[in-house]
């Protein structure tokens, strides 16, 4: 039986909603978790929509970046290509142009093993900002990882609130690492919750968002959010609150397909 996702992409009258910016903690001022594009040069969001930035996108290749596929209909994106034209988007502070995006060929939402991926392909190379590594090994289970993401804010104990476009980082362990991955939103008033210092989760908006683990040498780009797990107390108006699982496309069971499209092995980086 396929798990119900919720989408975090928000656009009005849709029956499927997608991820914006982070859901915090509430007992942890909100600023703490706030930072500035310009630490995190090699994510970018896709298109702005009012106030609000939509869906987030990562460069792991000199001319490649990845986010989920359905990114492509809640945006202009697929639209623009679909009719010839390149899709503009800011990536570290300078405009550079989609004219190309791959999706996975088994991306179905009806599926049961749907795979939510799209590759977008700039116009250009560029050597900066550097690439983001990804994921090889696949011992993702229990890894603490950094999830960021522009739009809704919200806290655990009331779920997603208001749209400020400030860009966010939380932190979450990866509970499940099968065909994709999962993380949970622990409430830290639970006696033995296990709620990491700066927990958070996806929001609505922040579809395509990355989980990136942190090594020695810098992060590895090891999900890309896709959703949050519809349970039977779900409702969209508390979409984030404490218990809430998100979901993550596995980076580490998709690298043949990512080098196949790309033209080249990883490390892109190297």
């Amino acid at each position: 039986m396929k798990t119900r996702i919720f989408l975090l992409i928000a656009v009005c009258c849709l029956t499927l909603i997608s991820s914006q910016a982070i859901i915090i903690r509430h007992d942890v001022g909100p600023d703490r978790y706030e930072i500035r594009s310009s630490e995190y040069p090699a994510f970018f969001f896709l298109e702005r929509q009012g106030n609000r930035k939509v869906c987030a996108a990562t460069i792991i290749h000199q001319r490649w970046a990845i986010t989920a596929a359905h990114c492509a209909e809640e945006t202009l994106l697929g639209d623009t290509l679909e009719h010839g034209r390149r899709f503009a988007v800011e990536v570290g502070g300078q405009l550079r142009e989609i004219d190309l995006m791959i999706v996975h060929p088994d991306y179905d939402q009806q599926s049961t093993t749907d795979v939510d991926l799209v590759l977008l392909r700039f116009r250009e190379a560029a050597d900066l900002p550097l690439p983001v590594p990804l994921q090889l090994l696949t011992d993702e289970l229990d890894a603490v990882v950094s999830i960021l993401g522009w739009g809704f804010f919200g806290l655990g104990t009331t779920g997603r609130q208001y749209d400020d476009g400030v860009l966010r980082l939380a932190q979450n362990r990866i509970t499940e690492a099968g065909s994709r991955l999962r993380i949970a939103f622990d409430d830290p008033r639970e006696r033995l919750a296990d709620a990491l210092e700066l927990e958070g989760m996806p929001g609505l908006g922040d579809s395509g968002g990355p989980a990136l683990i942190a090594t020695t040498n810098g992060y590895r780009l090891a999900g890309v959010a896709v959703g949050e797990v519809e349970g039977a107390d779900f409702s969209e108006e508390a979409q984030g609150i404490y218990g809430s699982i998100a979901v993550y496309e596995r980076i580490s069971r998709h690298i043949q397909w990512i080098e196949t499209v790309i033209g080249s092995k990883v490390p892109f980086d190297s």
